[in-house]
């Protein structure tokens, strides 16, 4: 049994985790701890104070407890808006607190694509405008050509928890351009672990998604692959061998 530790802030998409641990089909079990969101806001100061230390480290000794192998800062937007440098940190200090490894979702998104092995992106991101530059920057920081970013105003991640399928296939479809080789849609308040596949299908390209690539992320630390066709492209890959 490998067991993987998410950090989650507050109650929004938290329910994809439980359908990802489903698809997996195999001796993974997902531990997740909610983390106190302060103020839901889409807004940097707000999202600087969500992934502040202290918020964090207040849920490692409930994953510690649980067996946790690897924990991952299960929030997007709470890390990259801390920069590149800065969400390193960030990571550091959460690996030191729970005394694991450890990551974030914003890297989880950087690592994801170098597995697929492509570079041009494009991102449809939930967020206002200035949130999803951010996030672009923070791709550029990681030697990703981000080719499109579609911003979709939304403040808060109770509003983005609501998003059906039909929301999440349009938010794609506007983000999508002909030289992207991946589509990016950051938020892990977004549900789409049941619609990847359509995604997928729709785009006729790799669509990587936040708690998709957070669970991907934590299943990387721990040094486990699973191939699970339903979450798409990502899980369905061999190893890229490095040069």
């Amino acid at each position: 049994m490998t067991a993987l530790g998410f950090l989650y802030p507050g109650h929004s998409g938290e329910d994809d985790y439980p359908r990802i641990e489903q698809l997996l089909g195999s001796d993974i079990r997902v531990d997740l701890v909610h983390t106190d969101i302060g103020e839901d806001a889409h807004r940097v100061d707000a999202l600087l104070e969500m992934g502040a230390p202290a918020r964090l480290a207040a849920g490692v000794e409930q994953l510690r407890l649980s067996g946790a192998e690897a924990v991952v800062w299960a929030c997007t937007s709470g890390g990259f808006v801390h920069g590149w440098d800065g969400a390193q940190e960030q990571v550091r200090a959460l690996a030191t607190a729970a005394g694991l490894p450890a990551s974030s979702t914003s890297f989880a998104f950087a690592h994801a694509v170098r597995e697929l092995g492509v570079r041009r992106v494009a991102v449809g991101a939930t967020y206002p405008e200035d949130v999803a530059r951010l996030f672009a920057e923070f791709l550029t920081a990681a030697g990703l050509e981000v080719v499109a970013v579609r911003s979709s105003g939304i403040v808060t991640a109770a509003e983005v928890g609501t998003w059906g399928e039909a929301d999440v296939l349009a938010l794609a479809r506007a983000a999508d351009q002909p030289d992207a080789e991946a589509v990016l849609l950051p938020d892990t308040a977004l549900h789409t672990a049941a619609h990847i596949p359509a995604l997928e299908k729709e785009l006729g390209k790799p669509v990587l998604t936040a708690n998709q690539v957070t669970v991907w992320e934590g299943l990387r630390l721990a040094d486990r692959r699973v191939n699970a066709p339903e979450l798409g492209a990502l899980f369905t890959r061999e190893p890229l061998v490095q040069v």
